[in-house]
């Protein structure tokens, strides 16, 4: 069974999934971590923004899935749109999901993914489907763990 963190009560999600990545391709030993993350078009275009930007000492090399430097790039960006053929994704170490939505074919994002990450932010929609996802992975019988960002939120 896959692991599971969910991260939730998160004030700025895209900002947050900056600073995750950061900490992910910091924290790994041989430096070879590689993320993907997904979502919706609009959100990983800001995302793209955040990540060129988010820090003045750290860069993230990044680039979306169909760009030429996929396969060389540690971080990759790809729309939930475009889960169709994960073969075509360069990377599986980590998989970062921004969307709401349950993620489509899940058995095979998990088989491929040793870890995968969600991110839910404060607004009620994204914490009651965040429940949802929570309780479908936990009925598949996942190893979750949650991580309440509400202590880091300003007020």
């Amino acid at each position: 069974m896959a692991r599971i963190d969910f991260h939730s009560n998160v004030a700025d999600k895209l900002l947050y999934a900056c600073r995750l990545a950061r900490k992910i391709m910091s924290s790994s030993e041989d430096q070879n971590r590689t993320i993907v993350f997904t979502g919706e078009i609009a959100d990983l275009k800001k995302l793209d923004g955040l990540l060129w930007s988010f820090s003045k000492t750290d860069f993230l090399p990044h680039c979306f899935a169909s760009d030429d430097t996929a396969q060389e790039t540690p971080v990759i960006l790809v729309a939930r749109s475009a889960l169709g053929d994960l073969k075509a994704l360069p990377h599986n170490d980590v998989f970062v999901h921004l969307s709401n939505q349950m993620l489509p074919d899940i058995d095979s994002i998990i088989a491929r993914f040793p870890r995968l990450i969600e991110i839910v932010s404060i607004l009620e929609d994204e914490r009651l489907a965040g429940r949802e996802r929570y309780k479908a992975y936990q009925t598949l019988g996942h190893e979750l763990h949650h991580f309440d960002q509400s202590k880091n939120n300003p007020n």
